[in-house]
């Protein structure tokens, strides 16, 4: 395996009784150099678990999903599969350095705070904020913001797990 990746966010608990589950992937040319990232999840059995954070690097998987997992030698978990969708998306944003926004993690959420969504930032030298995307929320309304936002220089945005509703918002 990879360097396991445990952002700050991500070394203590969010809450009593999570399992640290592991997802392996290959790393993007030009971006981190992580192959692994741990999300914490509660276990709903001996091999499933719903994933309680927000992924930084892992594409396809999003707050709420439930996936199933294999337990290695050591002791940790290894996501196989996502087995149920949350109907939650995943939005990662990086603000532009020299646009209004600065390297400023907090003025892009101070931008999406009307849409309450629920997010994590990377860490204090890399802006990078994650966002949960509930599957009720005013997707269109994101949408338009976020790439309003992109097209004035605001931030970058990616879409790392979204669904048919986003799709068609």
């Amino acid at each position: 395996m990879g360097m396991i990746l445990a952002a700050p966010s991500e070394r203590v608990p969010i809450e009593p009784g999570l399992i640290k589950v592991w997802f392996q992937f290959v790393p993007r040319e030009g971006w981190l150099p992580y192959d692994t990232e741990g999300l914490w999840a509660t276990r709903l059995s001996r091999d499933t678990a719903r994933v309680a954070n927000v992924p930084f690097l892992q594409d396809g998987v999003a707050e709420g999903d439930v996936v199933r997992f294999i337990t290695d030698d050591d002791g940790l978990h290894w996501a196989c599969e996502r087995v149920e969708a949350s109907g939650n998306c995943t939005i990662r944003v990086l603000p532009v350095p020299d646009g209004p926004l600065g390297r400023s993690a907090q003025a892009v959420r101070e931008r999406l705070a009307a849409f309450g969504l629920g997010g994590e930032s990377f860490s204090s030298e890399l802006s990078l904020i994650a966002f949960t995307v509930p599957a009720d929320a005013d997707l269109g309304q994101i949408r338009t913001l976020l790439t309003r936002g992109q097209m004035d220089g605001w931030w970058h945005f990616e879409e790392s797990c979204i669904t048919d509703a986003w799709r068609s918002a």
